[in-house]
Protein backbone atom coordinates (compact mmCIF):
# COMPACT_ATOMS: atom_id res chain seq x y z
CA UNK A 1 0.00 0.00 0.00
CA UNK A 2 2.85 2.43 0.85
CA UNK A 3 4.48 1.98 -2.61
CA UNK A 4 1.13 2.52 -4.36
CA UNK A 5 0.60 5.85 -2.61
CA UNK A 6 4.14 7.00 -3.53
CA UNK A 7 3.69 6.23 -7.27
CA UNK A 8 0.26 7.91 -7.34
CA UNK A 9 1.61 11.08 -5.72
CA UNK A 10 4.52 11.22 -8.20
CA UNK A 11 2.15 10.93 -11.18
CA UNK A 12 0.01 13.75 -9.82
CA UNK A 13 3.05 16.03 -9.43
CA UNK A 14 4.17 15.40 -13.04
CA UNK A 15 0.65 16.10 -14.33
CA UNK A 16 0.50 19.44 -12.49
CA UNK A 17 3.92 20.50 -13.81
CA UNK A 18 3.02 19.69 -17.43
CA UNK A 19 -0.20 21.78 -17.24
CA UNK A 20 1.19 24.79 -15.38
CA UNK A 21 1.79 26.74 -18.61
CA UNK A 22 -1.85 27.41 -19.37
CA UNK A 23 -1.74 31.01 -18.03
CA UNK A 24 0.11 33.86 -19.73
CA UNK A 25 3.55 34.63 -18.36
CA UNK A 26 3.88 31.36 -16.43
CA UNK A 27 6.66 28.88 -17.06
CA UNK A 28 5.47 25.66 -18.59
CA UNK A 29 6.95 22.37 -17.44
CA UNK A 30 6.92 19.44 -19.84
CA UNK A 31 8.64 16.13 -20.17
CA UNK A 32 12.01 16.12 -18.47
CA UNK A 33 11.37 19.38 -16.57
CA UNK A 34 11.05 21.60 -19.68
CA UNK A 35 10.22 25.28 -18.97
CA UNK A 36 8.82 27.89 -21.41
CA UNK A 37 8.65 31.59 -20.52
CA UNK A 38 8.49 35.01 -22.21
CA UNK A 39 8.70 38.71 -21.50
CA UNK A 40 6.41 40.60 -21.61
CA UNK A 41 3.66 38.25 -20.58
CA UNK A 42 1.01 40.10 -22.59
CA UNK A 43 0.75 42.72 -25.33
CA UNK A 44 -1.40 45.81 -24.86
CA UNK A 45 -1.22 47.53 -28.27
CA UNK A 46 -2.37 50.79 -29.78
CA UNK A 47 -4.89 50.77 -32.62
CA UNK A 48 -2.22 51.76 -35.12
CA UNK A 49 -0.24 49.07 -36.92
CA UNK A 50 2.92 48.09 -35.11
CA UNK A 51 5.39 45.36 -34.21
CA UNK A 52 6.01 44.14 -30.66
CA UNK A 53 8.83 41.84 -29.51
CA UNK A 54 8.61 38.93 -27.08
CA UNK A 55 11.82 37.62 -25.43
CA UNK A 56 11.53 33.85 -25.08
CA UNK A 57 13.40 31.34 -22.86
CA UNK A 58 12.98 27.59 -23.28
CA UNK A 59 14.90 24.78 -21.53
CA UNK A 60 13.41 22.08 -23.75
CA UNK A 61 15.27 22.95 -26.92
CA UNK A 62 13.32 23.67 -30.08
CA UNK A 63 10.33 26.01 -29.83
CA UNK A 64 8.06 28.05 -32.11
CA UNK A 65 5.24 30.60 -31.99
CA UNK A 66 2.07 31.33 -33.96
CA UNK A 67 -1.13 33.39 -33.81
CA UNK A 68 -4.26 31.51 -32.84
CA UNK A 69 -6.75 30.87 -35.62
CA UNK A 70 -9.27 33.48 -34.41
CA UNK A 71 -6.80 36.34 -34.89
CA UNK A 72 -4.48 35.14 -37.66
CA UNK A 73 -5.95 37.70 -40.08
CA UNK A 74 -4.60 40.65 -38.11
CA UNK A 75 -1.69 39.17 -36.13
CA UNK A 76 1.42 37.80 -37.83
CA UNK A 77 4.37 36.18 -36.04
CA UNK A 78 8.04 35.81 -36.90
CA UNK A 79 10.35 33.63 -34.77
CA UNK A 80 14.06 34.36 -34.24
CA UNK A 81 16.13 31.59 -32.61
CA UNK A 82 13.53 28.86 -32.33
CA UNK A 83 16.25 26.17 -32.31
CA UNK A 84 18.01 27.70 -29.31
CA UNK A 85 17.24 28.08 -25.65
CA UNK A 86 16.63 31.82 -26.03
CA UNK A 87 15.21 33.93 -28.83
CA UNK A 88 12.65 36.52 -29.78
CA UNK A 89 9.30 36.69 -31.49
CA UNK A 90 8.19 39.68 -33.57
CA UNK A 91 4.44 40.10 -33.28
CA UNK A 92 3.08 42.41 -35.99
CA UNK A 93 -0.43 43.80 -35.73
CA UNK A 94 -2.40 45.34 -38.54
CA UNK A 95 -4.14 48.65 -37.87
CA UNK A 96 -7.45 48.18 -36.13
CA UNK A 97 -10.17 49.32 -38.52
CA UNK A 98 -13.07 47.89 -36.54
CA UNK A 99 -15.44 49.88 -34.36
CA UNK A 100 -13.97 48.73 -31.04
CA UNK A 101 -11.05 47.00 -29.32
CA UNK A 102 -10.12 43.45 -30.25
CA UNK A 103 -8.29 40.58 -28.60
CA UNK A 104 -6.21 37.65 -29.79
CA UNK A 105 -3.56 35.19 -28.66
CA UNK A 106 0.04 34.41 -29.58
CA UNK A 107 0.88 30.80 -28.72
CA UNK A 108 4.42 29.70 -27.79
CA UNK A 109 5.00 25.97 -28.27
CA UNK A 110 7.77 23.57 -27.26
CA UNK A 111 6.94 19.91 -27.63
CA UNK A 112 3.72 19.32 -25.71
CA UNK A 113 4.05 22.62 -23.82
CA UNK A 114 2.00 25.75 -24.64
CA UNK A 115 2.25 29.29 -23.37
CA UNK A 116 -0.56 31.73 -24.31
CA UNK A 117 0.29 35.42 -24.62
CA UNK A 118 -2.87 37.58 -24.65
CA UNK A 119 -2.96 40.43 -27.19
CA UNK A 120 -5.30 43.37 -26.83
CA UNK A 121 -5.46 46.08 -29.50
CA UNK A 122 -7.17 49.34 -28.63
CA UNK A 123 -10.15 50.72 -30.52
CA UNK A 124 -9.15 53.04 -33.38
CA UNK A 125 -9.42 56.79 -33.11
CA UNK A 126 -12.77 57.72 -34.61
CA UNK A 127 -14.35 61.12 -35.30
CA UNK A 128 -18.01 61.86 -35.89
CA UNK A 129 -16.97 64.09 -38.82
CA UNK A 130 -13.77 64.50 -40.83
CA UNK A 131 -14.97 67.26 -43.18
CA UNK A 132 -16.84 70.41 -42.25
CA UNK A 133 -18.12 73.37 -44.27
CA UNK A 134 -18.60 76.75 -42.62
CA UNK A 135 -20.49 79.79 -43.80
CA UNK A 136 -18.63 83.07 -44.13
CA UNK A 137 -20.04 84.32 -40.83
CA UNK A 138 -18.33 81.46 -38.97
CA UNK A 139 -19.68 79.47 -36.05
CA UNK A 140 -19.02 76.55 -33.72
CA UNK A 141 -18.96 72.83 -34.53
CA UNK A 142 -19.00 69.88 -32.12
CA UNK A 143 -17.11 66.71 -33.04
CA UNK A 144 -17.36 63.45 -31.10
CA UNK A 145 -14.11 61.56 -30.47
CA UNK A 146 -13.94 57.81 -29.88
CA UNK A 147 -10.68 56.32 -28.58
CA UNK A 148 -9.31 54.29 -25.67
CA UNK A 149 -6.37 56.63 -25.25
CA UNK A 150 -6.00 60.15 -23.92
CA UNK A 151 -5.98 62.67 -26.77
CA UNK A 152 -5.04 66.22 -27.63
CA UNK A 153 -6.32 68.66 -30.25
CA UNK A 154 -4.64 71.45 -32.23
CA UNK A 155 -5.74 73.76 -35.09
CA UNK A 156 -3.64 74.63 -38.13
CA UNK A 157 -4.26 78.39 -38.11
CA UNK A 158 -5.40 79.87 -34.83
CA UNK A 159 -5.88 83.32 -36.33
CA UNK A 160 -9.35 82.18 -37.43
CA UNK A 161 -9.67 78.51 -36.48
CA UNK A 162 -9.41 77.21 -32.91
CA UNK A 163 -10.36 73.98 -31.18
CA UNK A 164 -10.71 72.88 -27.57
CA UNK A 165 -11.28 69.60 -25.80
CA UNK A 166 -14.59 69.68 -23.95
CA UNK A 167 -14.34 66.32 -22.22
CA UNK A 168 -13.05 62.81 -22.90
CA UNK A 169 -15.32 62.34 -25.90
CA UNK A 170 -16.06 65.73 -27.53
CA UNK A 171 -14.30 68.79 -28.90
CA UNK A 172 -15.54 72.16 -30.14
CA UNK A 173 -14.19 73.88 -33.25
CA UNK A 174 -14.55 77.68 -33.42
CA UNK A 175 -14.52 79.41 -36.83
CA UNK A 176 -14.17 83.19 -37.04
CA UNK A 177 -16.02 85.26 -39.69
CA UNK A 178 -14.38 85.44 -43.12
CA UNK A 179 -14.40 88.95 -44.61
CA UNK A 180 -12.39 88.01 -47.70
CA UNK A 181 -13.77 87.22 -51.15
CA UNK A 182 -11.85 83.94 -51.19
CA UNK A 183 -12.66 80.81 -49.26
CA UNK A 184 -10.14 79.42 -46.80
CA UNK A 185 -9.29 75.98 -45.51
CA UNK A 186 -7.79 74.65 -42.32
CA UNK A 187 -7.39 71.46 -40.35
CA UNK A 188 -7.88 70.35 -36.79
CA UNK A 189 -5.63 67.47 -35.70
CA UNK A 190 -6.54 65.02 -32.97
CA UNK A 191 -3.67 62.94 -31.60
CA UNK A 192 -4.16 59.84 -29.44
CA UNK A 193 -0.94 57.98 -28.75
CA UNK A 194 0.56 56.95 -32.07
CA UNK A 195 -2.67 57.75 -33.94
CA UNK A 196 -3.73 60.97 -35.57
CA UNK A 197 -6.97 62.00 -37.24
CA UNK A 198 -7.83 65.29 -38.91
CA UNK A 199 -10.93 67.33 -39.52
CA UNK A 200 -10.70 69.35 -42.75
CA UNK A 201 -12.69 72.57 -42.72
CA UNK A 202 -13.57 74.86 -45.62
CA UNK A 203 -15.09 78.27 -45.03
CA UNK A 204 -16.98 80.14 -47.74
CA UNK A 205 -15.92 83.52 -48.95
CA UNK A 206 -17.84 86.60 -47.92
CA UNK A 207 -20.57 88.11 -50.04
CA UNK A 208 -19.40 90.52 -52.71
CA UNK A 209 -21.51 93.56 -51.86
CA UNK A 210 -19.63 95.99 -54.09
CA UNK A 211 -21.59 96.80 -57.24
CA UNK A 212 -19.26 97.56 -60.14
CA UNK A 213 -21.42 99.19 -62.79
CA UNK A 214 -20.10 98.88 -66.35
CA UNK A 215 -19.40 102.21 -68.02
CA UNK A 216 -22.48 103.65 -69.64
CA UNK A 217 -24.85 101.31 -67.78
CA UNK A 218 -27.22 101.56 -64.81
CA UNK A 219 -28.29 98.79 -62.42
CA UNK A 220 -31.94 98.04 -63.19
CA UNK A 221 -32.51 94.88 -61.15
CA UNK A 222 -30.58 92.53 -58.87
CA UNK A 223 -31.03 89.79 -56.34
CA UNK A 224 -28.29 89.65 -53.72
CA UNK A 225 -29.91 86.58 -52.09
CA UNK A 226 -29.53 88.01 -48.58
CA UNK A 227 -33.21 88.45 -47.66
CA UNK A 228 -35.17 85.53 -46.24
CA UNK A 229 -34.56 81.82 -46.72
CA UNK A 230 -36.29 81.16 -50.05
CA UNK A 231 -36.50 82.87 -53.43
CA UNK A 232 -39.03 85.66 -53.85
CA UNK A 233 -41.84 84.21 -56.00
CA UNK A 234 -42.59 87.70 -57.32
CA UNK A 235 -39.33 87.49 -59.28
CA UNK A 236 -38.44 83.81 -59.47
CA UNK A 237 -40.15 80.80 -61.05
CA UNK A 238 -39.19 77.17 -60.43
CA UNK A 239 -39.35 74.74 -63.34
CA UNK A 240 -41.22 71.48 -62.70
CA UNK A 241 -40.27 68.71 -65.11
CA UNK A 242 -39.31 65.06 -64.90
CA UNK A 243 -36.20 63.26 -66.14
CA UNK A 244 -35.62 63.16 -69.88
CA UNK A 245 -37.46 66.44 -70.47
CA UNK A 246 -34.45 68.01 -72.23
CA UNK A 247 -31.01 66.74 -73.25
CA UNK A 248 -31.70 63.26 -71.76
CA UNK A 249 -31.00 64.72 -68.32
CA UNK A 250 -31.62 62.47 -65.31
CA UNK A 251 -32.90 64.90 -62.69
CA UNK A 252 -36.43 65.85 -61.70
CA UNK A 253 -36.94 69.59 -61.34
CA UNK A 254 -39.33 70.54 -58.54
CA UNK A 255 -40.81 73.70 -57.11
CA UNK A 256 -38.61 74.24 -54.09
CA UNK A 257 -38.80 70.98 -52.17
CA UNK A 258 -38.75 67.20 -52.59
CA UNK A 259 -38.35 64.30 -50.17
CA UNK A 260 -38.20 66.73 -47.26
CA UNK A 261 -35.30 68.73 -48.70
CA UNK A 262 -35.19 71.98 -50.62
CA UNK A 263 -33.62 72.15 -54.07
CA UNK A 264 -33.21 75.91 -53.66
CA UNK A 265 -32.56 77.86 -50.49
CA UNK A 266 -30.90 81.08 -49.38
CA UNK A 267 -28.09 80.90 -46.84
CA UNK A 268 -25.11 83.11 -45.99
CA UNK A 269 -26.19 85.64 -48.61
CA UNK A 270 -26.13 83.10 -51.45
CA UNK A 271 -28.58 81.10 -53.50
CA UNK A 272 -27.88 77.39 -53.06
CA UNK A 273 -29.17 75.09 -55.82
CA UNK A 274 -28.96 71.55 -54.49
CA UNK A 275 -28.93 68.32 -56.47
CA UNK A 276 -29.49 65.15 -54.43
CA UNK A 277 -30.81 61.62 -54.51
CA UNK A 278 -34.08 61.19 -52.66
CA UNK A 279 -35.18 58.29 -50.52
CA UNK A 280 -37.32 57.20 -53.48
CA UNK A 281 -34.22 56.78 -55.65
CA UNK A 282 -34.92 59.81 -57.85
CA UNK A 283 -32.45 62.62 -58.48
CA UNK A 284 -33.86 66.06 -57.63
CA UNK A 285 -32.53 69.50 -58.51
CA UNK A 286 -33.50 73.11 -59.19
CA UNK A 287 -33.95 75.23 -62.29
CA UNK A 288 -35.14 78.80 -61.74
CA UNK A 289 -36.11 81.69 -64.01
CA UNK A 290 -35.68 85.38 -63.13
CA UNK A 291 -38.57 87.65 -64.18
CA UNK A 292 -39.68 85.08 -66.73
CA UNK A 293 -42.65 87.14 -67.95
CA UNK A 294 -40.74 90.34 -68.70
CA UNK A 295 -37.01 89.73 -68.99
CA UNK A 296 -34.87 92.38 -70.63
CA UNK A 297 -33.98 93.38 -74.16
CA UNK A 298 -30.24 94.11 -74.22
CA UNK A 299 -28.13 94.76 -71.17
CA UNK A 300 -25.20 93.54 -69.10
CA UNK A 301 -26.04 90.35 -67.16
CA UNK A 302 -23.71 89.24 -64.39
CA UNK A 303 -23.62 86.52 -61.71
CA UNK A 304 -21.01 85.43 -59.17
CA UNK A 305 -21.04 81.63 -58.98
CA UNK A 306 -19.19 78.73 -57.37
CA UNK A 307 -19.66 75.51 -59.33
CA UNK A 308 -20.26 72.06 -57.84
CA UNK A 309 -17.88 69.12 -58.09
CA UNK A 310 -18.68 65.67 -59.40
CA UNK A 311 -18.93 63.57 -62.53
CA UNK A 312 -22.47 64.11 -63.77
CA UNK A 313 -22.99 67.76 -62.77
CA UNK A 314 -24.04 70.28 -65.41
CA UNK A 315 -24.49 73.78 -63.93
CA UNK A 316 -25.47 76.70 -66.15
CA UNK A 317 -26.22 80.44 -66.22
CA UNK A 318 -28.06 81.23 -69.45
CA UNK A 319 -30.99 83.01 -71.13
CA UNK A 320 -34.06 82.19 -73.22
CA UNK A 321 -36.70 84.40 -74.92
CA UNK A 322 -39.73 85.70 -73.01
CA UNK A 323 -43.18 84.26 -73.92
CA UNK A 324 -41.75 82.35 -76.83
CA UNK A 325 -44.13 80.10 -78.75
CA UNK A 326 -41.99 77.06 -79.45
CA UNK A 327 -44.65 75.74 -81.83
CA UNK A 328 -44.19 78.67 -84.21
CA UNK A 329 -40.68 79.70 -83.16
CA UNK A 330 -38.89 76.48 -82.20
CA UNK A 331 -35.40 76.03 -80.84
CA UNK A 332 -32.80 76.84 -82.12
CA UNK A 333 -34.50 79.42 -84.37
CA UNK A 334 -35.68 81.31 -81.27
CA UNK A 335 -32.12 81.78 -80.02
CA UNK A 336 -30.30 80.83 -76.83
CA UNK A 337 -27.61 82.71 -74.89
CA UNK A 338 -25.35 80.53 -72.70
CA UNK A 339 -23.34 82.81 -70.44
CA UNK A 340 -21.65 80.00 -68.50
CA UNK A 341 -21.76 76.21 -68.61
CA UNK A 342 -19.53 73.52 -67.15
CA UNK A 343 -19.71 69.74 -66.80
CA UNK A 344 -18.16 68.04 -63.80
CA UNK A 345 -16.63 65.29 -65.92
CA UNK A 346 -14.37 68.05 -67.32
CA UNK A 347 -13.84 70.03 -64.12
CA UNK A 348 -13.08 73.76 -64.15
CA UNK A 349 -13.53 74.18 -67.89
CA UNK A 350 -16.18 76.86 -68.38
CA UNK A 351 -17.70 77.86 -71.69
CA UNK A 352 -19.91 80.49 -73.31
CA UNK A 353 -22.06 79.77 -76.37
CA UNK A 354 -24.85 81.07 -78.57
CA UNK A 355 -27.39 79.04 -80.52
CA UNK A 356 -29.51 80.09 -83.47
CA UNK A 357 -30.75 78.58 -86.73
CA UNK A 358 -27.41 78.92 -88.49
CA UNK A 359 -25.18 78.23 -85.52
CA UNK A 360 -26.08 75.42 -83.15
CA UNK A 361 -24.62 72.19 -81.80
CA UNK A 362 -27.08 69.87 -83.59
CA UNK A 363 -25.37 70.69 -86.88
CA UNK A 364 -21.93 71.29 -85.40
CA UNK A 365 -21.82 75.01 -86.07
CA UNK A 366 -22.42 76.43 -82.59
CA UNK A 367 -20.34 79.44 -81.57
CA UNK A 368 -18.50 78.46 -78.38
CA UNK A 369 -15.40 79.44 -76.49
CA UNK A 370 -14.07 77.78 -73.36
CA UNK A 371 -11.51 78.55 -70.69
CA UNK A 372 -9.92 76.65 -67.83
CA UNK A 373 -10.57 78.39 -64.52
CA UNK A 374 -8.58 76.32 -62.06
CA UNK A 375 -10.72 77.24 -59.04
CA UNK A 376 -14.16 77.31 -60.69
CA UNK A 377 -15.33 74.49 -58.41
CA UNK A 378 -13.73 75.81 -55.21
CA UNK A 379 -14.14 79.60 -55.45
CA UNK A 380 -16.67 82.13 -56.69
CA UNK A 381 -16.08 83.66 -60.12
CA UNK A 382 -17.96 86.32 -62.03
CA UNK A 383 -19.59 85.34 -65.33
CA UNK A 384 -21.15 88.02 -67.52
CA UNK A 385 -22.62 88.82 -70.92
CA UNK A 386 -22.99 92.21 -72.59
CA UNK A 387 -25.80 92.11 -75.12
CA UNK A 388 -26.42 94.95 -77.57
CA UNK A 389 -28.11 95.09 -80.94
CA UNK A 390 -24.67 94.70 -82.51
CA UNK A 391 -22.98 91.92 -80.51
CA UNK A 392 -22.99 89.43 -77.64
CA UNK A 393 -19.82 89.63 -75.60
CA UNK A 394 -18.98 87.16 -72.80
CA UNK A 395 -16.67 87.62 -69.81
CA UNK A 396 -15.07 85.58 -67.02
CA UNK A 397 -13.88 87.68 -64.08
CA UNK A 398 -13.98 90.76 -66.29
CA UNK A 399 -11.83 89.26 -69.05
CA UNK A 400 -13.41 88.76 -72.44
CA UNK A 401 -13.97 85.14 -73.44
CA UNK A 402 -15.95 85.43 -76.67
CA UNK A 403 -17.67 87.96 -78.95
CA UNK A 404 -20.43 87.04 -81.38
CA UNK A 405 -21.30 89.88 -83.74
CA UNK A 406 -24.58 90.55 -85.50
CA UNK A 407 -23.80 89.68 -89.12
CA UNK A 408 -26.78 91.69 -90.36
CA UNK A 409 -28.14 88.74 -92.37
CA UNK A 410 -31.43 88.31 -90.53
CA UNK A 411 -33.06 85.99 -87.97
CA UNK A 412 -31.15 82.93 -89.11
CA UNK A 413 -27.97 84.31 -87.59
CA UNK A 414 -29.37 86.95 -85.22
CA UNK A 415 -32.70 86.17 -83.55
CA UNK A 416 -31.68 88.22 -80.51
CA UNK A 417 -34.15 91.05 -81.07
CA UNK A 418 -36.63 90.48 -78.23
CA UNK A 419 -36.48 90.21 -74.44
CA UNK A 420 -34.74 87.24 -72.81
CA UNK A 421 -34.87 86.12 -69.15
CA UNK A 422 -31.96 84.69 -67.09
CA UNK A 423 -31.87 81.04 -65.97
CA UNK A 424 -29.87 79.34 -63.23
CA UNK A 425 -29.95 75.57 -63.02
CA UNK A 426 -28.03 72.48 -61.99
CA UNK A 427 -28.65 69.48 -64.25
CA UNK A 428 -27.52 65.91 -63.62
CA UNK A 429 -26.27 63.70 -66.44
CA UNK A 430 -27.70 64.21 -69.89
CA UNK A 431 -26.20 64.38 -73.35
CA UNK A 432 -23.30 66.56 -72.19
CA UNK A 433 -23.19 66.29 -68.40
CA UNK A 434 -23.34 62.50 -68.63
CA UNK A 435 -21.39 61.91 -71.83
CA UNK A 436 -18.92 59.77 -69.88
CA UNK A 437 -21.37 58.46 -67.31
CA UNK A 438 -22.25 59.81 -63.87
CA UNK A 439 -20.96 59.11 -60.38
CA UNK A 440 -23.81 59.15 -57.85
CA UNK A 441 -21.32 58.95 -54.98
CA UNK A 442 -20.68 62.66 -55.65
CA UNK A 443 -24.23 63.50 -54.55
CA UNK A 444 -25.42 65.67 -52.94
CA UNK A 445 -23.85 68.66 -54.70
CA UNK A 446 -24.58 72.39 -54.63
CA UNK A 447 -24.24 75.27 -57.08
CA UNK A 448 -23.82 78.54 -55.17
CA UNK A 449 -24.78 81.96 -56.57
CA UNK A 450 -23.74 85.10 -54.70
CA UNK A 451 -25.81 87.52 -56.79
CA UNK A 452 -27.50 88.10 -60.14
CA UNK A 453 -27.37 91.67 -61.48
CA UNK A 454 -28.84 93.24 -64.59
CA UNK A 455 -27.58 96.56 -65.99
CA UNK A 456 -28.96 98.47 -68.95
CA UNK A 457 -27.90 101.59 -70.84
CA UNK A 458 -29.81 104.77 -70.17
CA UNK A 459 -32.18 105.60 -73.00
Amino acid sequence: MKHLITHTALALVLLLVSCSNGDAGQEGGGDGGNTLACTPTEIDAAAAAGTYTLSVACTGGEWTAYASDDCAEWISVRVHGGLEAEGTVDVTLRANQTDGPRTGTVVLKSGADRLNVPVRQAAPLRLSADRLAAFSYGGDFTVEVTTDADWTVAASDESWLTAEKDDASTLTIHVAPNAALLSRTGTVTIAAGAEEATVSLTQESAEDTEIRTPEGYTLVWSDEFNQGETLDPAHWTHEEKGPGWVNNELQTYVNGQANGRRVTELADGKLNIHCFKGTDGKIYSGRVYANVETGWLYGYFEARIQLPKGKGTWPAFWMMPVENNFGTNPWPDCGEIDIMEEVGVDPNIVSSSIHCQAYNHTIGTQKTQKRTVSTAESEFHVYACEWTEHYLRFFVDGEELMTFENEGTGRGTWPFTYAFYPILNLAWGGSWGGYNGVDESALPVTMKVDYLRVFQKAE
